[in-house]
């Protein structure tokens, strides 16, 4: 299965044993959106529902912080997520949730997980089926083990202030990139860590939400000022369109990519952290 797949394909394979369809949309608070009752209300046939508020780290409240490999293996087994399992993931977010759910799957061990091109939307727009209410399957085993090698905390972006081993790309909107727009949530500065390179996670779609080609991504890459021979270590606001950028330089063949699982929650919340303003330097 290739990490990007059509609704064409998609369809084709309905029914398949071993296939398992997952909704992983999730919505900021300014969205006004329930996640629940819009997946209730018309998923793909066959799909599961993967609650990303349930995802993340209760140790670290305010912080979309990544779980324990225990927890998110204990939540894809009640989803019927195990070993074995081909794992197709599609949101109707306009922050592209599902590439924070494949990051997560692909880091705590799953082999076989793609995208759905274009989500929902093209689904729903070349009227194919939607089912309603909720979809349980049987629990399936899931190993738990964790690959966190591309994975970076705000110490290790502070290292690399000093060391310059990688480039950070930051997902972020130009506006809150270089602080004329100021942020949305109480307490965090505005700006960007310095030395990011700005490349807004939307610039990566088509109009109909599908996704560029590899030309074109890596155009827009280029045109970020982003050198894609050295490491990059991707950032956003919390966590979520920064794994837009990582899945983007998937389809280039591009994989020395971490996430700066904090991003601008945490950094732009510590007034102990350097921060620039303006246009990348």
């Amino acid at each position: 299965m290739e990490s990007l797949v059509s609704t064409q394909w998609l369809a084709s394979e309905l029914g398949a044993s071993d296939l398992r369809i997952v909704d992983a949309s999730a919505f900021l608070p300014e969205h006004g959106r329930d996640p629940v009752l819009e997946y209730e209300a018309c998923h793909i046939p066959g799909a599961v529902f993967m609650n990303l508020a349930e995802l993340a780290d209760p140790a670290r409240p305010g912080l979309n912080m990544l779980p324990s490999a225990e927890r998110f293996a204990s939540k894809m087994q009640s989803l019927g997520l195990g070993d074995g399992s081909r794992i197709v993931l599609y949101d109707d977010s306009p922050v592209k949730t599902a590439t924070r759910a494949w990051f997560m799957l692909t880091m705590f061990g799953a082999a076989n997980v793609a995208l759905l091109d274009g989500g929902i939307a093209k689904w729903k727009a070349e009227g194919r089926p939607c089912a309603q209410g909720r979809e349980t399957l049987r629990h399936r085993h899931f190993t738990v083990w964790s690959d966190d090698r591309n994975v970076r905390s705000k110490a290790d972006v502070l290292a690399n202030l000093e060391s310059h081993a990688a480039l950070v790309i930051d997902a972020r909107g130009p506006g809150r990139f270089t602080g004329e727009v100021a942020e949305v949530k109480p307490g965090l500065a505005s700006g960007h860590i310095p030395g990011a390179r700005n490349v807004y996670y939307a610039s990566l779609f088509k109009p109909d939400g599908t996704w560029k080609s590899p030309e074109e991504i890596r155009a827009v890459f280029d045109a970020a000022g982003v050198d894609l021979t050295r490491p990059l270590i991707s950032s956003c606001g919390s966590g979520v369109t920064a794994n837009v950028l990582i899945f983007a330089l998937h389809l280039l063949g591009k994989h020395d990519v971490a996430l700066y699982d904090g991003s601008w929650s945490e950094w732009g919340a510590d007034p102990e952290t350097p921060k620039e303003t303006g246009a990348a330097r």
